[in-house]
């Protein structure tokens, strides 16, 4: 009887995905987490993003004249967001349905590639925001050919195209499946390749996220230093600039940083064996994390505001004020230079 039995089981463990097996040995799910926190902050995150990146899309199209480099960067990033947002309603279904994915494996695909491929693309379009900034402010005159309008365009072609070419490879690693008898659509963090989800998700997180982290760590702390000690007298301008500093980098590490470490954690401990504690805590940790990293969406919205005087003008123009005249306004040579 020993004989024939020890062949069976393994053959059942060969057969069963080991995250299927760890879900059964050792329970990761928190309900709470992902049948109200999930749904609810991405409720929120989409009742505000959502028309808040709709009107700056309109803004940007029809307010905003003359058309300069961080304009055409700031439009594809609210295009960036808008999109980045229509993935959540889904979502939010799924997690408040206690998981229960019913729009079967293409949409399981496209609503997973499409929230990874915004959110990369974000990255990315914040970043090339942070190179042009770093120029327009560290070295004026030397680069200032940099900041024609051709340039922001070959910039943001190059980002979908690279967010595009980054993200392709979910669609080959994300599928509905069934759990308990419910179809159910798992990030790729939670994917049941293991190995192949592993060594993508080092090369992802690596040239996506950690190289643009520290291209724009370098731009602001530069930024940062020719404000202190650089030629510029007007406060106004440093007072903006610090601002935008400020976002760029609380959206960088306070929204992206924790949910890159997290989901790295998350795989490992789905790669090699740790104890049922650690496993839900890191799991738990995560799943906070998810919807922290898109509330970059805000601080985008805030980043909008903060670029310009003009863009809060036109947004009370579009409430039905009397403030348009900023269309026609000249742009003083200051300004000129660090808004282009």
């Amino acid at each position: 009887m020993a004989s024939t039995q020890l062949p069976e089981d393994w053959q059942n463990l060969t057969t069963v995905p080991r995250s299927m097996q760890d879900a059964e040995n050792c329970s990761t799910t928190d309900d709470f987490l992902t049948k109200y926190y999930l749904p609810t902050l991405y409720g929120i995150i989409f009742l505000v993003g959502f028309p808040g990146n709709f009107i700056a899309i309109g803004v940007y199209l029809f307010k905003m004249r003359p058309w300069r480099s961080s304009l055409i960067i700031m439009l594809n990033l609210a295009i960036t967001d808008l999109l980045y947002l229509t993935s959540l309603p889904f979502l939010i279904y799924y997690y408040a349905n206690e998981m229960s994915w019913e729009f079967g494996n293409f949409m399981c695909k496209f609503i997973r590639f499409s929230f990874n491929f915004n959110l990369y693309a974000s990255i990315l379009f914040l970043t090339c925001f942070s190179v042009f900034r770093y120029f327009a402010i560290v070295h004026p005159m030397r680069y200032h050919h940099i900041h024609k309008k051709k340039w922001a365009v070959v910039a943001c072609v190059g980002v979908w195209v690279v967010a595009l070419v980054a993200v392709l490879p979910i669609v080959l690693v994300i599928e509905s499946t069934e759990r308990e008898g419910l179809a159910i659509c798992l990030d790729f963090a939670s994917s049941v390749r293991l190995e192949t989800v592993q060594w993508y998700n080092w090369l992802l997180t690596a040239l996506v996220f950690f190289l643009p982290l520290v291209v724009v760590t370098f731009c602001y702390t530069r930024i940062i230093c020719s404000l202190a000690y650089g030629p510029y007298t007007n406060d106004a301008f440093k007072k903006k600039a610090r601002r935008l500093v400020a976002i760029l980098l609380v959206v960088f590490y306070l929204c992206f940083l924790p949910f890159h470490i997290l989901r790295i954690a998350r795989i490992k401990t789905q790669v090699h064996p740790v104890s049922c504690d650690v496993k839900k805590h890191i799991n738990s940790a995560y799943i906070i994390s998810r919807p922290i990293a898109v509330l970059n969406t805000f601080g985008n919205l805030l980043l909008y505001v903060a670029v310009g005087d003009n863009f809060q003008q036109a947004i009370l123009s579009v409430c039905g004020c009397k403030q348009i005249t900023y269309v026609e306004q000249t742009v003083s040579n200051t300004d000129a230079v660090t808004t282009s």
